[in-house]
């Protein structure tokens, strides 16, 4: 199994694996056979940095899972392809995803949704409402020019609710609203760190 990546879904972490000073909904979750969502951090090489989520906006919980239980990874772009057309029915966020799909398939580029949405569609685990946002993830290996992310960001911003939209490029991610936006520098976010940088697809670089 390829390493787990940010944003993917991991199955297979169980209740006894949190921490003794959990809280008793997170026990509760994986109990339930609910996945966990990796997180950008370091850790040690045979564990990964995950995300319990509940059924609450503040039910999260950070914590460590041990590479050896994962059974079942899920990428945003899995979750993307593997989507019914059936499950776009109910909350703006899910009509939105559908409304800019086209867009983004015409790119060239793996994307899929992540966050509540993304949770959701995998789990089949109820957790959108009508006030819920799309988060997306675009993977871009190359360079997209400014003007391109503008041109884009005009688009999903005709959605029938608000999308956030990060770009995967080697060296971290970058909100595409902030790479389409004025500013001469950036929010890259590394496994190691975030830093304000000019190339979001350069080596991390440091703002002076």
């Amino acid at each position: 199994m390829n390493s787990p990546r940010p944003h993917d879904l991991l199955w297979g972490m169980a209740p006894a694996m949190l921490p003794d000073d959990a809280p008793q909904w997170a026990r509760q979750v994986l109990a339930a056979g609910a996945p966990v969502v990796v997180r950008r951090a370091e850790c040690a090489d045979s564990w990964v940095a995950v995300g319990v989520r509940g059924l609450q906006r503040a039910q999260r919980l950070a914590c460590l899972m041990p590479l050896a239980a994962i059974h079942e990874r899920l990428s945003p772009e899995a979750v993307h392809n593997h989507r019914a057309a059936a499950e776009y029915a109910a909350w703006p966020a899910l009509q939105a995803l559908a409304a800019v799909g086209p867009v983004l398939d015409a790119l060239g580029l793996a994307w899929g949704p992540t966050g509540g949405v993304g949770y959701q569609i995998a789990s089949g685990i109820e957790v959108l409402h009508a006030e819920s946002d799309l988060d997306l993830l675009l993977r871009t290996p190359q360079p997209l020019a400014r003007a391109a992310a503008k041109d884009l960001l005009d688009i999903l911003d005709c959605a029938p609710c608000r999308i956030d939209l990060q770009l995967q490029t080697p060296a971290g991610a970058v909100a595409l609203r902030e790479w389409a936006g004025p500013a001469r520098r950036v929010m890259l976010k590394a496994t190691r760190c975030a830093a304000l940088v000019i190339d979001p697809w350069a080596a991390l670089e440091h703002a002076a």
